[in-house]
């Protein structure tokens, strides 16, 4: 996937309706009208975000007598999240250096003597 790709589907899941656009899709085609149901907009306003998806290749919209049904097309999602799970791997590093500084900095702060002069003693 290009960076121009990846840039127009990151575009397209960034607004919340083109978001719910995908998941009704994922249970099955559906046409405009069918998609405006649950909506407080117009058909017109789903069929711009409709534009917005297809541009991104994640719906793909045919001719089935005068109906036109969007279809998920879920290759572009699953090209995204191989783009954001290189990052997981350096969020899960970053986490575990983190989590053993913390352990030590916490170990360190046991063994250190109160401010009365006594040093702390660790339970058995």
């Amino acid at each position: 996937m290009t960076a121009d790709h990846l840039s127009a589907v990151f575009g397209a899941l960034a607004d919340p309706t083109r978001r719910a656009i995908l998941a009704r899709l994922a249970d099955g085609d559906l046409t405009v009208a069918e998609l405006s149901a649950p909506f407080s907009v117009s058909q017109p306003a789903i069929s711009r975000h409709l534009k917005v998806l297809e541009g991104a290749g994640l719906v793909s919209r045919s001719r089935r007598a005068t109906a036109r049904p969007s279809h998920l097309e879920a290759e572009p999602l699953q090209e995204a999240t191989a783009w954001l799970a290189r990052y997981q791997e350096f969020w899960d590093e970053s986490h575990d250096r983190l989590d053993t500084l913390l352990a030590s900095l916490q170990g360190d702060q046991t063994n250190q003597p109160p401010r009365g002069g006594q040093p702390r003693r660790n339970a058995p």
